[in-house]
């Protein structure tokens, strides 16, 4: 039996619904933990195909999960589906939701013969929240056997590893004073601030170069003539493993506190938003995934290459083999801009989202056909 062929029939049998899944999202942006239309579109989608689904999960209104089979394996499919302020879909995440929808309703109508379990898992706020960070620690993966999910680019690549990040809020305490008749009655918080990104720019020259160590300031005071009793600035910290990360963060709050103590201000740091764990790929699952973009006519394949960027998807990849391979929906673009999001609903990306449908398809039909092959990724998982 052809499971493949079987399935990409039924995925082009619902090309439209898909597409207009796709545009639809992406012409009405939202944002993360916000997504309440795409949630809805995305699930009712699933349900119809005979997906059992769960709004509401780990607490987050707009993160879904869509259950179909029973035992094992039981493969993940992972949905985004949150925009990015001002730009909307400028990472493609309109795409990426129905692309693992589509791979779902491929696989639904074969799944009784070919046993196991699939789980749609929606996780809304990539961007700015760390959906998937919050699923993993509520435990959505326990019985979660792989993950795989596509992402939009510029290219076509199987394996890239992306880095572990940190987002931190410094906020210096300072006194008011009037600026002009009594300055020296006041404590200037900016300078606190400012003080730090001096500190943090002077650390740059003894770090590794594949650190990254970006922020700005979020509140500098509100008026030139009154000295700023609170000023705040947000940094994000990045390393290619957690261990790394963990000496830089604390270099860089020795660096806060330094600031302080040079401006005679006051310093607190907390999380504004949630860690990402740097990415893991998974060699065996990437390589299948790979061998069925071939079968599907995608010939111009990078196998892998390093990553600067960030993802929630590094935590998954930390407790279950997974793939996050990426699709190119046209040369030359650059993510988080209004060029890819305008690409987001082109052709070409709709298409693009069609064969990564097909792709994670296939990937799943490996999987349940040939347990050697779910028996290698998960040997190589245990072993990073």
């Amino acid at each position: 039996m052809d499971w493949k062929a079987l399935v990409s029939a039924e995925i082009e049998s619902n090309r439209a619904l898909l597409e207009n899944l796709a545009s639809q999202i992406g012409k009405n942006p939202e944002l993360g933990f916000a997504e309440y239309e795409a949630s809805r579109l995305l699930s009712s989608a699933l349900q119809e195909a005979g997906y059992a689904v769960t709004q509401g999960i780990a607490g987050l209104e707009t993160a879904f999960k869509g259950v179909l089979g029973e035992g094992k394996p039981n493969l993940a499919l992972l949905c985004e589906y949150d925009a990015l302020p001002e730009l909307g879909h400028a990472c493609g995440h309109n795409l990426i939701g129905v692309a693992s929808v589509g791979a779902a309703l491929g696989i639904a109508p074969f799944l009784p013969q070919l046993g196991g379990q699939i789980t749609v898992l929606g996780a809304p706020a990539e961007e700015t929240g760390g959906g998937k960070v919050l699923l993993v620690e509520a435990d959505a993966f326990r019985d979660i056997d792989a993950a795989m999910m596509f992402h939009p680019a510029n290219q076509n690549l199987l394996m890239s590893r992306s880095n572990a990040i940190d987002a931190y809020e410094f906020v210096f305490i300072g006194k008011e004073a009037h600026a002009a008749s009594a300055p020296e009655d006041g404590i200037n918080a900016l300078d606190g601030v400012i003080s730090l990104f001096n500190g943090i720019n002077a650390l740059r020259e003894h770090l590794p170069d594949s650190i990254r160590i970006h922020g700005i300031i979020s509140e500098g005071g509100q008026a030139p003539n009154v000295v700023p009793g609170r000023a705040v600035a947000r940094f994000y910290i990045r390393a290619p493993q957690r261990s790394l990360l963990d000496e830089i963060r604390a270099k860089v709050f020795r660096v806060a506190e330094g600031a302080a103590l040079m401006t005679g201000t006051q310093v607190s740091w907390e999380k504004f938003e949630p860690s990402n764990d740097n990415f893991v790929p998974n060699q065996p699952l990437a390589l299948a995934f790979g061998a069925n973009l071939q079968r599907l006519g995608v010939r111009e394949i990078v196998e892998y290459a390093d990553g600067r960027g960030s993802s929630d998807m590094g935590n998954v990849s930390q407790v279950v083999p997974a793939i996050h391979p990426y699709l190119s929906i046209g040369e030359d673009l650059v993510g988080h801009t209004a060029e890819f999001a305008q690409a987001s609903l082109s052709p070409e990306g709709l298409n693009t989202m069609m064969i990564a449908a097909q792709a994670l398809a296939y990937t799943l039909v490996d999987v349940l056909i040939d347990p050697r092959l779910l028996h290698s990724a998960k040997r190589e998982h245990e072993g990073t």
